[in-house]
């Protein structure tokens, strides 16, 4: 089921991690006792127990109790992904579980591919977003109401902040702010957010700026770039997401502005979403989250080569 440890037990040592690889769990019937993992992988029971307790209570594995003998098992219809080849089986069952109200499933789900595989950012950009750009189809095409929509969007955003709680260690280098020009890019912009802090960097996410939307929203903006990047080690970048162009527009014009006042260079600007009617002056634009991430890694290996 699971083919590495927590985050929070990397860097012990490498057997306690078969105790996941080599699947014990996943492929016994009746389960096994902490005695049994331990003799059978040669690994401390009081580690074993460590890491079997953290899977309990992320809901990846069961536990019943057999007199005195704790049994911990995988309950049956829990899927197991192997990732990366499983990548477009999770999301299709990440898609069903939104549609059927399955909370509880869409985060097992969620913890699984996260316990799955090396890279996590793969979980947002294959699974989630996908959901994302499915459900707001589902409500652009009224097969879905509004609330329906919330309600699937608070189960994505819950999704997302799993990865997010994450333990990191942050490059002090690389710093970005993430916006979002309004509601129906706030997920999106939720998801880059948490891409960029599995990658080490120093992400401070805005949500929805919508209301900040005035004549002094660049005069609030620089106070707050200020406040956060003191020191202006490395290199700063404004990522901002809209649904309309008037939205990049707008938010586009005020970190110009900032720019033209500033004389550090090592500040960027990234838009993403469609411009079709209005040129925006920017640094990158693209809608592909991905792409987005690659460059912001190049741009940043490049200002400190």
């Amino acid at each position: 089921m699971i083919r590495r440890p927590p985050r929070s037990t990397q860097g012990v040592s490498s057997a306690a991690s078969d105790v996941y690889k080599r699947q014990l769990l996943a492929n016994s019937k009746t389960g096994f006792s902490g005695l049994e993992i331990s003799d059978r992988l040669g690994i401390n029971r009081i580690t074993v127990s460590k890491y079997l307790n953290i899977f309990y209570a992320e809901g990846l594995i069961k536990q019943k109790n057999i007199g005195n003998v704790i049994i911990w098992f995988v309950e049956d219809g829990i899927e197991k992904f192997h990732l990366p080849e499983d990548f477009f089986k999770a999301r299709t069952r990440y898609s069903e579980y939104l549609i059927s109200k399955k909370e509880n499933l869409v985060y097992t789900l969620i913890k699984n591919c996260f316990h799955s595989t090396e890279n996590p950012i793969k979980i947002i950009t294959e699974i989630i977003v996908p959901g994302i750009v499915y459900i707001q189809t589902l409500f652009d095409q009224g097969k879905i109401g509004k609330s329906e929509l919330t309600f699937m969007e608070k189960i994505i955003s819950n999704s997302i902040q799993i990865i997010n709680l994450e333990n990191v260690e942050t490059d002090q280098e690389k710093n970005v702010i993430v916006i979002s020009a309004d509601g129906k890019s706030t997920l999106f912009s939720d998801a880059i957010a948490t891409s960029f802090h599995s990658d080490g960097w120093q992400v401070y996410s805005l949500g929805d700026m919508s209301s900040s939307i005035d004549v002094l929203f660049d005069l609030d903006l620089q106070k707050f770039l200020t406040k956060v990047w003191k020191r202006k080690m490395g290199i700063m970048l404004i990522v901002i997401f809209s649904a309309t162009e008037e939205g990049l527009q707008f938010f586009a014009e005020s970190v110009k502005s900032i720019r033209g006042k500033s004389s550090k260079k090592n500040l960027y600007l990234v838009l993403c979403g469609k411009l079709e009617k209005i040129k925006i002056d920017a640094d990158f634009i693209d809608e592909d989250l991905e792409t987005i991430l690659q460059w912001s890694q190049t741009t940043f290996e490049r200002s400190v080569s």
